[in-house]
């Protein structure tokens, strides 16, 4: 048994914030906006303020599998590919100091899903005017915010061989079409918005909302190189704070919550702490030796995911050599008729994608282009559990790829449609040899084993503990993402989304922190 920490070794604060990531430094900024409540944040991987490693958004490519990285394996996977890895990020600002900063408001479609669905409050029209509040954006519109700590900007138009495939795109019947307009697009491509500033450094949740007051605002307290162990409960199962690990990676200390703990671990790490905390499938709970406190079996169910593909050419003419994520055009595409969202989406990449490719026997090249289509709707699901009871262990990730044929219908349609744009005229001076898969490849049978054996993830890992309805078995949140069978608890991340937004769900996530804050506020 766990030795407890000394009493004079507790520190207390109204509200603990666990994981500084995308939610974790909204929740933890805007509570403290309060002076007369105190806030520890606690983030088990280093500070950013003054890394470029992170800062530099044109740098966000070394990140992956870095000392940045919490680099989780997957589980053998029976239809998809086993040797692929989840990023998540072991930094302060979490996954968006880590990712390409891709930026989309939600569509309003899966926002009143998840309001239909019984998250009473999260509606397209309940969440909208968060999205205004995080941001300062600089395209048109009287919906857009213009004062937020968030900057989000337009990817200036300065790729040719960007501009050739847009025109591309057009003569395949896919418009030209902005993004972030308040309508969605079911079917259109364009530049990226991203969350960046315009000298290129992130604007990251931690250097939109912690930056500007780490240092100054003395009732928070950032604390970073902590990982939480467990949380503790009174014999009323109310939450009174969080055990971690010490710097000093010996002794275990205890920081006490007068009024909630808030997990922002993020969809592998969050449900995997409650798990520790004795709060998940019981029957599970016990086969890893951790006496059960709430038997809910949605957590770490439900895993959600963006697969990704990559069909990659070789240029004919040298490709960029400055960009602002190397990422910038997005792609989007109804492969069937009457759909409200698109089901397939395309990200363009001005630079080779080889990750998962030359290891199959591929041929690569240092002067490429990329289009990787992704499922945006997909239907597998898949799971989180503990490997054991030690919170140093990875836990077991299962994505479960490919495991239902609408997943695998997409992406080879995905395929297809690529080679159909890339065709066109306005391609004929940029696309050179089909890398990967090749020309060869043209069969369903073909294309389905290529896609098995190299296909990638966007990243995008969600809803392991999803809200819902008060009385959903199936949902271990209630809509104002509090922790049911338990007081004094909220998770606010990307696990508490019921589905995965149809787009890149950063920004969304940012949001889930804003309304967080105003939950725990108006209570």
């Amino acid at each position: 048994m766990d030795r407890e920490a000394p009493v004079d070794q507790l520190d207390s604060f109204d509200y603990v914030v666990v994981g500084g990531g995308t939610a974790g430094a909204v929740v933890a900024a805007r509570l403290s906006e309060d002076p007369s409540v105190t806030v520890c944040l606690l983030e088990a991987g280093p500070s950013d303020v003054g890394d470029d490693n992170i800062l530099r958004l044109d740098r966000w490519m070394a990140l992956l599998e870095s000392g940045y990285d919490w680099d989780y394996p997957v589980e053998p996977q029976e239809n998809g590919n086993s040797f692929m890895r989840h990023a998540r990020a072991r930094v302060l600002g979490g996954c968006s100091s880590h990712n390409s900063c891709i930026a989309f408001w939600a569509p309003a479609e899966d926002l009143d899903e998840w309001a239909a669905r019984g998250c009473t409050g999260w509606s397209a029209a309940d969440c909208f005017p968060l999205f205004q509040r995080l941001e300062t954006n600089d395209a048109p519109g009287g919906h857009h915010g213009r004062s937020g700590p968030v900057t989000l900007r337009t990817v200036p138009p300065k790729d040719p061989c960007g501009v050739a495939l847009l025109e591309a795109c057009a003569a395949a019947g896919i418009p030209t079409t902005p993004f972030n307009t308040g309508e969605t697009v079911v079917r259109g491509a364009d530049w990226f918005q991203i969350n960046c500033r315009p000298d290129g450094t992130r604007s990251s949740a931690s250097v939109s909302y912690l930056h500007p007051v780490m240092g100054t605002r003395r009732n928070l307290d950032v604390r970073t190189g902590v990982q939480a162990k467990r949380l503790r409960f009174d014999a009323a199962r109310h939450c009174t704070g969080v055990d971690y690990l010490s710097p000093d990676l010996i002794h275990t200390r205890t920081v006490h919550a007068r009024r909630e703990v808030v997990v922002s671990c993020g969809a592998i790490d969050s449900p995997k702490l409650l798990m520790l905390s004795g709060i998940g499938p019981a029957d599970h709970l016990r086969a890893t030796g951790i006496e059960p406190l709430v038997d809910s079996p949605g957590v770490g169910a439900n895993l959600q995911d963006h697969p990704e593909g990559v069909i990659m050419w070789d240029a004919k003419q040298p490709m960029v050599d400055s960009s602002t994520q190397w990422w910038e055009i997005g792609i989007f595409y109804d492969t069937e008729p009457g759909l409200d969202r698109p089901d397939l989406m395309f990200h363009y990449g001005s630079v080779p994608f080889d990750m998962n490719t030359y290891r199959r026997g591929y041929p690569t090249s240092e002067n490429a282009f990329c289009l990787t289509p992704n499922v945006t709707r997909a239907r597998s699901r898949g799971t989180v559990r503990l490997r054991t009871r030690d919170f140093r262990d990875k836990p077991k990730v299962d994505p479960r790829y490919f495991t239902d044929e609408h997943d695998i219908r997409v992406m080879t349609y995905g395929l297809r449609l690529a080679r159909d744009i890339i065709s066109r005229p306005p391609m004929a001076d940029w696309a050179g040899t089909e890398l990967a898969p090749g020309p060869a490849a043209r069969t369903d049978d073909d294309l389905l084993d290529y896609i098995r054996t190299t296909h990638n993830t966007v990243y995008h890992p969600a809803c392991t503990v999803q809200m819902g309805a008060p009385g959903d078995p199936t949902a271990p949140l209630d809509p104002q993402l509090r922790v049911k069978g338990v007081t004094g608890l909220r998770v606010a991340d990307g696990s508490a989304m019921p589905l995965l937004t149809t787009t890149n769900p950063c920004i969304t996530t940012m949001m889930i922190g804003e309304k967080c804050a105003d939950l725990i506020r108006g209570d």
